[in-house]
């Protein structure tokens, strides 16, 4: 019997495009898996690689972000939030490079995408069965940082970003029957997250949702202990990691093109040198494609 194995990845903001590169080498060489989830913008790039878009995701994340619809404090001011949500989420996918909805839903793959509830500051999953056709709300709560982005109603959750209550969900992975997983990291090795310093804003924002700041509040040690349950996992031979082999040296919020190019292809080249690697680590497991 073969063991299901699946498919992590981590958000990260702009970061991201690193995990673009790692998802158009995967795609060149026709590497599948039965299940996939992302949070934030891991969310985001696993919704181009289901669909089989090669370069999309570089497109997007990389052609669009000296536009000031996409991202700029013109939008922070008008709306409140600092990516142009409506723009970035309804106009990119639908009329400017269209997302192949046919290719996603003649996929077989699981995708499962996580968000943070407002409410109870714990993570909340969806999966195909729930969002059904409407793919886009649940990736745009994931993706919805807090401060820079509103808040997220779907399915009766009021949801924000899936990177604060659940950074790297390869946890939910193993309980939904993946006794393996490939995760993708946007964080280079030895990387821990700062305790994070009091934000005036953050409980001014938040102050109906006190379980939000708590989360927040909280995230570094979630985060630091999530890297050191995977690197457990490693040694157990039940993950195979892909992480940046250098430091990023990009923000959340990164508006350079030439640094962003440099990511993406950083995480196209570390694919291709762990290829090998990776090709014996899947072994005969059903990820490897037909």
């Amino acid at each position: 019997m073969h063991t299901k194995t699946g498919l992590v990845l981590e958000g990260g903001g702009m970061r991201g495009v690193y995990t673009a590169g790692v998802l158009d080498f995967f795609l060149e060489n026709k590497i599948e898996f039965p299940y996939v989830i992302g949070v934030s913008a891991g969310a985001c790039n696993a919704a181009s690689y289901i669909s089989k878009q090669w370069g999309r995701n570089k497109r997007v994340n990389i052609g669009f972000v000296r536009d000031p619809n996409y991202i700029s404090l013109r939008n922070f001011f008008k709306k409140g939030e600092l990516f142009g949500m409506d723009y970035v989420f309804d106009v990119i996918p639908n009329q400017i490079v269209p997302f192949d909805y046919d290719e996603f839903t003649q996929s077989e793959t699981e995708f499962v995408i996580g968000t943070t509830d407002c409410q109870t500051g714990k993570p909340i999953y969806f999966s195909r069965k729930e969002y059904k056709e409407d793919l886009l709300t649940p990736i745009r709560a994931s993706s919805s940082l807090p401060l820079a982005a509103p808040i997220v109603s779907f399915q009766g959750h009021e949801l924000l970003d899936g990177g604060m209550s659940d950074p790297v969900p390869v946890k939910k992975a193993e309980q939904d029957g993946c006794s393996r997983n490939v995760i993708v990291l946007t964080q280079h090795e030895g990387y821990q997250k700062k305790p994070a310093r009091s934000n005036f804003m953050i409980k001014r924002k938040y102050a109906a949702y006190p379980e939000v700041i708590k989360t927040l509040e909280n995230r570094w040690i979630h985060y630091n202990q999530t890297l050191a349950y995977i690197e457990q996992l490693q040694k157990d031979k039940k993950a195979f990691v892909i992480r940046p082999t250098q430091p990023l040296e990009i923000s959340r919020i990164e508006r350079n093109q030439r640094k962003l190019t440099k990511a993406y292809d950083l995480g196209w080249q570390n694919a291709s040198d762990l290829f090998a690697e990776l090709s014996e680590w899947l072994g005969e497991s059903q990820t490897v494609p037909r």
